[in-house]
């Protein structure tokens, strides 16, 4: 027992790690356009992962979760929103809760879709939207996202039923009311349900959710999937790292690296073929899970792509495309 508490307290705090917040959407703004090379048809709209959030702290010193993404493709003409839903809970749940941000941005913007980019937990939960709302949605962009689900939502799983369930998942349920808390919101302002998150990432409840969900996932274990289908484009990218920067406290995920295949081919968390979905833009980024998303405060290895000019570069893709 104390060793899947050990699991479940990294798999926590590394995501954690990775996030102001009202009850909606929050556009990224920005008081310098330098170019519109990000400058997409429809709003890109963003949705975190597992344990995430908008941005926690103050205007002045507040940390994004999507840590300097958003102002950058701002700054190159794109129109970005960054959602909020229950940090743990099941992916329909967040899925609605993310659907009606998308509406309430469509009414913003006078827009008829949007590009939605989910990370980790994100990722199914964007799809969601996309399974309900497809007329809404021009694309759909998976991080590091456990399409299959993840090895490390089994171990934890492990402790139900046993006696040690009801005061993990009371301090779990803590630790996301403490994620909604740390953004200035009431605690209580979203249902938080652990168990309900854990099942969603676990392989089984994967892939039950992947029968009801099926656009832009593969047909085979670890390939690619459809790019296109009912007029919305699919696209991946993840990473295959585990220790990418020894000053960076992100570095635990190797812990959890282990769980999966051995440690071979994932990011930490997720591995690089549930990860695969739509058009791979490219599957093995020196990154693992939190730098997906610039995290901790942009510490990678020297050497990897900078987040920041992945996602222009993408947002710049689906300009080209239309989008």
């Amino acid at each position: 027992m104390k060793y899947g508490q050990f699991i479940l307290a990294i798999f926590f705090a590394s995501v954690a790690l990775t996030a102001k917040a009202a009850t909606s959407a929050e556009q990224a703004t920005t008081k310098l356009i330098v170019s519109n090379y990000a400058k997409t048809k429809y709003p890109i709209v963003f949705n975190h992962g597992m344990a995430g959030f908008i941005s926690i702290g103050t205007d002045q010193f507040g940390l994004d979760y999507f840590y300097q993404i958003l102002p950058d493709l701002a700054r190159n003409g794109a129109n970005t929103w960054a959602t909020r839903v229950s940090p743990l809970n099941s992916t329909e749940v967040r899925g609605e809760q993310l659907a009606q941000q998308v509406e309430e941005i469509l009414a913003l913007t006078g827009a008829q879709k949007v590009n939605l980019v989910g990370h980790s937990h994100g990722g199914p939960t964007i799809r969601y939207v996309a399974g309900v709302l497809p007329e809404r949605v021009a694309s759909l962009t998976a991080v590091g996202a456990p399409n299959k689900g993840s090895p490390v939502a089994d171990l934890i799983l492990k402790a139900e039923g046993t006696v040690v369930e009801a005061p993990l998942v009371g301090i779990v349920n803590l630790v996301s009311k403490m994620i909604t808390w740390a953004q200035g919101l009431d605690p209580n302002s979203y249902p938080h349900d652990t168990l309900a998150g854990g099942n969603s990432l676990s392989l089984k409840g994967s892939a039950q959710f992947n029968s009801k969900f099926r656009l832009g996932m593969p047909t085979t274990s670890c390939d690619e999937g459809p790019y296109q289908q009912q007029g919305i484009y699919f696209y991946s990218f993840t990473g295959v790292g585990a220790i990418t920067n020894a000053l960076d406290p992100d570095s635990a995920l190797k812990a959890t690296s282990l769980l999966i295949d051995q440690g071979k081919d994932n990011d930490g968390l997720v591995s690089r073929c549930s990860a695969r979905f739509g058009k791979t833009i490219r599957d093995n980024y020196h990154w693992n899970h939190l730098d997906e998303v610039n995290q901790v405060l942009g510490l990678r290895d020297v050497f990897a792509p900078d987040p920041v000019d992945v996602y222009r570069q993408h947002a710049n893709r689906l300009k080209l495309q239309g989008l």
